[in-house]
């Protein structure tokens, strides 16, 4: 492919991008193209409907979309669009993201969003560096020397933990 990857990453309100900031950080390390925009399913419905009909056009290859509370928005962006969307609950006051959660993963057959964490800002990145990857070698060699990498630092605090052991 001749573009650079690119996603989009939506929040239902700008009290998210603490969560979505970890995200944004990974995108960039890996040097994958981004926007973020805050938008509402409940208070600008029109403009996420349109966020989502445009981005395959506007050349996003998937979507995160962060929300808490109702969270509805993950599931009302995969439904005016065919790319992923990766719906990232975020922990809100009231039951610690429990809600959000449970919001975002269940979704009417036909509509899928896949989810993650709470708040698990960074394995919405992952994931959609591992979805978009497919059509992006140079992505997969990056996610396979990331993947190494984290072999790597287990194996060293395993090596620090058996040297603490054997001194006492």
């Amino acid at each position: 492919m001749s573009k650079n990857p690119k996603i989009a990453i939506i929040m239902g309100s700008d009290s998210d991008f603490p969560v979505v900031e970890r995200c944004i950080k990974v995108l960039k390390e890996f040097g994958v193209d981004f926007t973020v925009n805050v938008c509402s399913a409940h208070r600008t419905p029109d403009k996420a409907a349109e966020l989502a009909k445009n981005a395959e056009k506007n050349g996003y290859d998937a979507i995160i979309a962060a929300a808490g509370k109702a969270a509805h928005l993950p599931g009302v962006l995969a439904a005016f669009t065919v790319l992923p969307v990766i719906g990232l609950p975020i922990k809100s006051s009231t039951m610690d993201g429990l809600d959000s959660l449970l919001s975002i993963v269940q979704m009417p057959t036909g509509i899928p969003v896949a989810t993650v964490a709470i708040n698990g800002s960074e394995n919405a990145a992952l994931l959609a560096i591992q979805i978009i990857g497919v059509a992006y070698p140079d992505l997969r060699i990056k996610f396979h020397e990331y993947k190494n990498k984290l072999a790597k630092q287990v194996e060293v605090k395993n090596q620090m933990l058996q040297e603490k052991l054997r001194g006492i």
